[in-house]
């Protein structure tokens, strides 16, 4: 009968540093559409700094991004179009969505907009709030981190 460490320890340091580094070096892909962009667009800035997350770069590029940041509301024409970037980003990949339009349509209860962006992509965590401050998102980006170092999300 041979020795094995309980838990098989050695797959569960490489998983633990696995979602260490991916934590530590999310590249969000920026999806501003209404007033949230501009509460996003302040947390990238230098008094929030999230470079101290390893997210100082916002990418342009789905290809280059792990993590989509739906920011203001939806609206029809739009969603295809999200769902297409949301499909060209490599995995693992998360989604969050923040303020109330994002969530679940907000005010805007109209044939428009789409009620709640989880109806296109997954949602991994909702930021709430109209418009939510950078506070918030990045208190929703740490929350995001936490739950994939505990292996909550596994993608």
């Amino acid at each position: 009968m041979a020795l094995t460490p309980p838990g098989n320890l050695l797959m569960t340091k490489l998983e633990w540093a696995a979602n260490w580094a991916r934590t530590r070096s999310m590249f969000p892909a920026t999806f501003g559409l209404a007033c949230c962009a501009i509460e996003m667009m302040a947390t990238g800035a230098a008094h929030y700094d999230l470079a101290r997350f390893g997210m100082e770069v916002f990418r342009a590029s789905p290809r280059q991004a792990d993590l989509m940041i739906v920011a203001g509301r939806v609206s029809q024409k739009m969603a295809p179009v999200l769902r297409q970037v949301y499909d060209q980003m490599p995995d693992p990949k998360w989604v969050i969505s923040m303020g109330v339009c994002a969530s679940t349509g907000g005010m805007f209860n109209n044939y428009a907009l789409v009620q709640g962006v989880d109806q296109v992509v997954p949602v991994d965590v909702y930021v709430p709030g109209c418009p939510p401050g950078p506070q918030s998102l990045m208190h929703a980006i740490l929350t995001l981190h936490d739950k994939i170092m505990s292996g909550e999300i596994k993608k």
